[in-house]
């Protein structure tokens, strides 16, 4: 029998009793077998994990009940956007800064976790040597995999929870980052759930390719700062982009486009509405901006009746999660059945 899916400590004599005779053990459930195995060999990396989460999660609510003592004590009317004492924005920071740090989650599963993974095991030997027994390659991918994830999904959604808990009741106060940045969107929702595991696997693959662990981690580094980079500048494309127009002229005084509470402006600001629907460029006219009559004219002879507007309303913030985080775990099946597929065919 193997010794690799036996766990020695868990030996008893016939009477029930362990074999060194100290009285029963504690009845619940325990480890055994390929899972033993994985968390013995991996539970520094785990530990770190749960300890962080907990650290974490304790912060942000010591910070939550700090920032909602100090908006009880304000005046209804001290308690709109653009009117909060400038006292409140060390609470903002606070807050930008922590779903910042929650922000880097992803790339340290992908890194410090996804990335040795696997490849610590198959450079080391381990790998070999565990599949000589009487354990298959696909039990062990799919433990290898498995708890990992399991653990990684349960710290970021525990996370993600508690620190939209405590940005929700001052999402219109704290105006140091917009719904839409890393910060927040990121980090709320089923977002970081979808981001850490998709970056998980993905340097659980590179490590089973490469199969060395520094430069596993050097090329899924890169990798998942690319994604950081394409997803920052495509994660505002999952909305609907709305519109707000006026037409009541464009002279002095007249009313611009206003938009909803929490809404993203999108585009390149301010656009001209002609009388026909068509939009101009804001730079429509502009060397006749020094001169307001000039200017006027000039966008009257165009037909200028108005002002339009494009931007994201804060009620498609979670379609744009549930969609993005859709698209990253349909990436993230694919790479698993990538590892599952090349591991069993090419794991040694």
């Amino acid at each position: 029998m193997s010794t690799l899916t036996h766990d020695p400590a868990a030996r008893t004599t016939s009477a029930g009793n362990p074999q060194n005779g100290r009285g029963s053990r504690q009845a619940g459930p325990r480890l055994s077998g390929l899972a033993w195995l994985v968390w013995r060999q991996h539970r520094a990396a785990f530990w770190t994990i749960i300890a962080g989460t907990v650290l974490g999660v304790i912060g942000m609510i010591v910070l939550r009940g700090q920032m909602t003592d100090y908006l009880s004590i304000l005046e209804p009317t001290q308690k709109k956007p653009g009117s909060m004492p400038p006292d409140f924005e060390k609470y903002g920071d606070l807050m930008t800064d922590i779903g910042g740090y929650l922000s880097y989650f992803p790339i340290l599963a992908g890194v410090l976790l996804g990335a040795p993974f696997l490849a610590g095991d198959l450079e080391t030997g381990t790998a070999k040597l565990v599949t000589s027994q009487s354990v298959s390659r696909l039990r062990w991918l799919t433990m290898k995999l498995a708890m990992p994830a399991a653990l990684v999904a349960l710290s970021t959604g525990v996370l993600g929870a508690v620190f939209h808990w405590w940005w929700s009741p001052v999402k219109g106060l704290v105006t140091q980052a917009e719904w839409s940045s890393g910060s927040i969107f990121d980090v709320t929702g089923l977002m970081p759930v979808a981001y850490a595991l998709l970056t998980f696997t993905l340097g659980v693959a590179v490590g089973l390719l490469l199969r060395r662990t520094l430069v596993s981690m050097v090329v899924t580094l890169g990798i998942v700062v690319a994604i950081g980079f394409v997803w920052g500048e495509l994660r505002s494309s999952l909305g609907h982009v709305m519109t707000v127009s006026t037409d009541q002229g464009v002279g002095p005084g007249a009313r611009l486009p206003e938009l909803p509470d929490l809404a993203i402006q999108q585009g390149q600001g301010t656009y001209f509405l002609t009388g026909s629907g068509d939009r101009l460029d804001w730079t429509t006219c502009l060397d006749k901006i020094d001169d307001d009559k000039a200017h006027t004219a000039c966008l009257e002879s165009k037909n200028v009746v108005g002002r339009s507007m494009d931007y994201l309303p804060f009620e498609q913030m979670a379609t744009m999660q549930w969609l993005g985080a859709g698209i990253m775990l349909a990436v993230t099946a694919a790479v698993v059945a990538f590892i599952v597929v090349w591991g069993r065919k090419r794991l040694l």
